[in-house]
């Protein structure tokens, strides 16, 4: 279907606000984004690490936002294209930006807790941006390895902290306490409140928190190619009893 800029122009404005600044048709979703040209910027700097062939592929795309990466991920030709989001909002974004760059990508409304319901595994999964607005994160990885994982993870987080990493022992003495106090030991980060005025960014990792996380879920990290970005393999088990599944259901007293 063809749409005029002014058209664009209309329904971009109808849909907002939007998080991903995109290109449609030479019309700008988010302009004056306060991160810049995002998430291109972002994009740029691992995109090469990404075959530009993906014919064959399936990708499930966790928390599309409006459809950046899941859109790139359809223009390198992969065969199926699914991108989920819990925000309707979102989705409708997402619709219409695939529309507009005439790629056939399915959409639905699904939470990352809920992803055993796909009742299928992708060959790349995509979790960008979504680790710290959950409650429950490593869950979230637990259930991403049990489910939809078939090979690679790109995984990407907001981190704050050291961007060190420590070498770690296997265990420690009970009395070990000054391991603690050093920025370097793995730290997730706990936002009560509000963290750059958004309610959904409850736990921020450091770096060395990142990294046990993923290996923790049961992910083998591949590659690092930008500081918040992660390649990784679905490979080996994850560590204890893995993911739970809370019985669903209010009880009354």
């Amino acid at each position: 279907m063809l749409h005029s800029s002014t058209e664009i122009r209309r329904r971009i404005d109808e849909l907002g606000p939007w998080f991903h600044n995109m290109e449609l048709a030479g019309v700008e979703t988010a302009p004056d984004h306060f991160l810049g040209n995002y998430p291109l910027i972002k994009w740029r700097k691992f995109a090469e690490a990404i075959p530009t062939d993906l014919s064959g592929k399936s990708v499930l795309d966790i928390g599309c936002n409006a459809g950046f990466y899941s859109i790139e991920m359809k223009k390198r030709g992969a065969d199926r294209v699914l991108g989920i989001d819990f925000d309707q909002a979102y989705l409708a974004q997402a619709r219409f930006a695939a529309e507009i760059a005439d790629c056939d990508i399915e959409f639905r409304e699904l939470s990352v807790y809920d992803v055993a319901s796909l009742g299928e595994r992708f060959d790349i999964v995509l979790f960008m941006g979504v680790l710290y607005h959950l409650r429950h994160p490593l869950l979230a990885l637990d259930l991403i390895r049990a489910h939809v994982a078939n090979d690679l993870m790109i995984f990407q987080s907001m981190q704050r902290g050291s961007g060190k990493v420590l070498p770690l022992e296997q265990d420690y003495h009970f009395w070990t306490r000054d391991l603690f106090d050093q920025p370097e030991f793995p730290k997730l980060h706990f936002i009560e409140h509000r963290y750059a005025d958004d309610p959904t960014n409850w736990w921020i990792p450091n770096r060395a928190c990142t990294e046990a996380m993923l290996r923790s879920a049961g992910f083998e990290i591949l590659l690092h190619p930008e500081d918040e970005v992660y390649f990784c393999r679905a490979s080996g088990e994850p560590t204890g009893n893995a993911a739970v599944y809370p019985s669903k259901g209010e009880t009354h007293d």
